[in-house]
């Protein structure tokens, strides 16, 4: 009989254990799903295609710049997904009066076809976030004062220096999570 007792309660141990492991890994799951969603895939894969850019870059910058809020708008008056300013969508799409930066399709496009643009003149994807956050004009001052050398570390706007490094962070993260 003691035997039969003591092979009960490492059955309730081991339950309790499985439990406890079923409790935390349905956490984590739900704080994984969290932190690094992917809404608008099948926007960001057309846009990421049709500008050569990494899908998970654009889900990054998604992330850090509107976390996933259609309507977002930043006190500078970016406006989506992608924290697009009027102008630069202006810019961008050469003089089109019209953009919607509230419909998730047009802002990844645009916020891609800008990301193109700036790749294309920086090549570096710390220099172009550091561009996409603070300006093209601003990166190019800090490039000129710092000899070519890494830029990252010579930001003088704390607020971008915390957006590139919280950017890659996401990109790490969606890299390894997902693909």
């Amino acid at each position: 009989m003691p035997y039969r007792r003591s092979y009960r309660k490492k059955i309730k141990i081991i339950a309790v254990v499985l439990a406890v492991v079923a409790g935390i890994s349905a956490f984590l799951l739900g704080v994984y799903f969290f932190l690094i969603p992917r809404k608008y895939l099948q926007e960001v894969r057309s846009a990421a295609a049709a500008y050569t850019l990494e899908e998970e870059l654009v889900l990054a910058i998604i992330r850090a710049e509107s976390n996933f809020d259609t309507y977002a708008v930043s006190r500078a008056g970016a406006c989506g997904l992608m924290q697009i300013m009027p102008s630069t969508a202006f810019f961008i799409a050469r003089g089109k009066e019209e953009q919607d930066l509230f419909d998730p399709a047009e802002n990844i496009r645009l916020g891609c076809k800008y990301l193109r643009y700036l790749f294309d003149r920086f090549g570096d994807t710390e220099v172009v976030l550091a561009a996409y956050n603070a300006g093209e004009g601003n990166v190019r001052l800090w490039l000129a004062e710092n000899d070519g050398a890494s830029l990252i570390g010579s930001i003088p706007y704390g607020e971008t220096r915390a957006y590139v490094k919280r950017v890659k962070k996401f990109y790490n993260y969606y890299k390894f999570f997902y693909f």
